[in-house]
């Protein structure tokens, strides 16, 4: 094995340490002018039914929640700091290529469940990913996701992310939960249940329910 010079190892401890405190600050960045956009959208809202007004709660400096005619969104930022795999096709962009260390970056999930799963603390109900947002270290960003949400990585290194990109970000993952709609199960998976389940569901929240599952008892030994 090759002697590690001191040099070497300090200065690389130095460069990493020092890339990744960048990306935990613009993470945190772009993660507060989410939060800041979720609450302006709740502010502005017109709608004052019970049933359809917009609610925006801050859980954590990591999470936060919006509720909206009956689906939920929740944002969470991870604490670290990631690099894309070297098949990743965002690897392969002039972008990348001129400079590696703008591959690294933090990254906040957008899940989308049913707001009823939180109403009556349904633990056991799916949620489903609906994008991810990547910032680097020039907070620059590129979105991961669904449909109308997803922002392709060819982008990646055109655009700063700013109040706007977090506005318009909710507002399609907003759109796209309104338009994820919970679907029945087939009949036949769920023509038979135990008077077990029934009971337990009452007290335990035992009756699993996502949008593209439908909804399915738990086994009782689950």
């Amino acid at each position: 094995m090759d002697e590690i010079s001191n040099e070497e190892l300090f200065s690389t401890l130095n460069n990493k340490g020092n890339l990744k405190k960048e990306i935990y600050k613009n993470t945190e960045r772009a993660f507060e002018l989410i939060n800041n956009a979720a609450h302006k959208i709740s502010q502005n809202s017109p709608l004052r039914d019970e049933h359809l007004k917009i609610e925006y709660n801050s859980i954590s400096p990591f999470q936060s929640q919006m509720f909206f005619a009956g689906d939920a969104l929740i944002f969470f930022m991870h604490a670290d700091m990631f690099e894309f795999s070297r098949d990743h096709d965002v690897m392969r962009t002039a972008y990348i290529r001129e400079d590696k260390t703008r591959s690294y970056c933090g990254v906040i999930h957008i899940y989308n469940f049913l707001s009823n799963s939180f109403k009556y603390n349904r633990e056991n109900d799916l949620g489903y990913l609906i994008g991810r947002l990547f910032i680097n270290k020039n907070m620059h960003y590129f979105v991961e996701g669904k449909r109308e949400v997803g922002i392709l990585y060819p982008q990646f290194g055109t655009f700063l992310f700013d109040e706007t990109a977090a506005e318009n970000l909710i507002k399609s993952s907003m759109l796209y939960a309104i338009n994820f709609d919970l679907l029945t199960p087939p009949f036949d998976e769920v023509k038979m249940v135990t008077a077990g389940a029934i009971m337990h569901y009452a007290e335990n929240c035992r009756l699993v329910i996502g949008k593209r599952l439908g909804f399915r008892f738990q086994a009782d030994n689950e």
